[in-house]
């Protein structure tokens, strides 16, 4: 493992058995954190992710909880209290799409959808807050008494026709971060999230799998690439770190150039 800016902190990654929450795990734990690896399905791609952390010399853990699901988030975070002894980081990420037209979606679409997205977030920075307020600062740790990063989206602020529950959802998050810094600033908490633009993992599959449909998606990116999800890592570790310690309240979008509204960049 790197020289690390996270040594002695514990981090808990939502989602952290694939795409981008796995590689803010594995980013996370290069830094130096210990990593509890939360999944909902796939035990045996959560076990992938924390094998690749112990083989390079970290601390990490898999712990399975439904997100949307309060007695379960309460458990999961017990165990983490009984492995690790407290939690430092907690990185909201999970989250799921479950795309169809406007008039034609379910109640069960949206509800599952808000529910993984947005409940899933409310749910877990709650517990992390309590803990977080009853530890307070311990300076040999962080600055901070506790982070709390909110995975969002470019969509947040981007509408998207024929994803209404996923964009609601984002939109929901940046509110409820904004929100939670605002009240969670005096105990020294910061709370911030990150919008990715698209990045290559399988929940968008469909929109880079084929050369046609990796060239009609670069035409919505300035920068033209599709993201990787170490770039989501990377920025997730830094904001987790004391070199962030005076961003509170905002969303940093890591999308190249997504949000720029392309589409406007030969007058419109």
């Amino acid at each position: 493992m790197s020289t690390a800016k996270l040594n002695g902190q514990i981090a808990l990654v939502t989602g952290g058995d694939s795409g981008i929450g796995k590689g803010v795990a594995l980013a996370l734990a290069e830094a130096g954190a210990k990593v509890v690896v939360n999944y909902a399905h796939h035990a045996e791609a959560a076990e992938e992710v924390v094998k690749h952390i112990t083989d390079a010399g970290g601390e990490a853990f898999s712990c399975k909880a439904d997100v949307s699901q309060e007695a379960q988030v309460q458990a999961m975070f017990k165990e983490v209290f009984k492995q690790y002894g407290t939690i430092d980081i907690l990185v909201n990420n999970a989250g799921l799409q479950k795309d169809a037209k406007f008039v034609d979606m379910t109640l069960d679409e949206w509800n599952t959808v808000i529910g993984i997205n947005l409940t899933g977030q409310f749910l877990c920075a709650r517990e992390a807050a309590k803990e977080f307020i009853r530890r307070g600062v311990d300076d040999t740790r962080s600055r901070a008494a506790g982070k709390i990063i909110c995975m969002s989206s470019v969509h947040e602020v981007i509408p998207w026709g024929g994803h209404v529950n996923y964009a609601s959802s984002k939109g929901g998050i940046m509110m409820l971060m904004k929100s939670m810094a605002q009240e969670l600033a005096p105990h020294k908490i910061r709370v911030v999230a990150i919008g990715p633009g698209a990045i290559q993992t399988p929940i968008n599959k469909e929109a880079w799998e084929t050369p046609e449909a990796l060239n009609k998606l670069l035409t919505l990116i300035p920068y033209n690439r599709i993201g990787q999800p170490e770039d989501i890592g990377k920025l997730a570790a830094w904001l987790a770190s004391d070199d962030a310690d005076y961003i509170t309240g905002t969303t940093i979008f890591s999308d190249g150039g997504m949000t720029l509204y392309p589409g406007f960049a030969d007058n419109g």
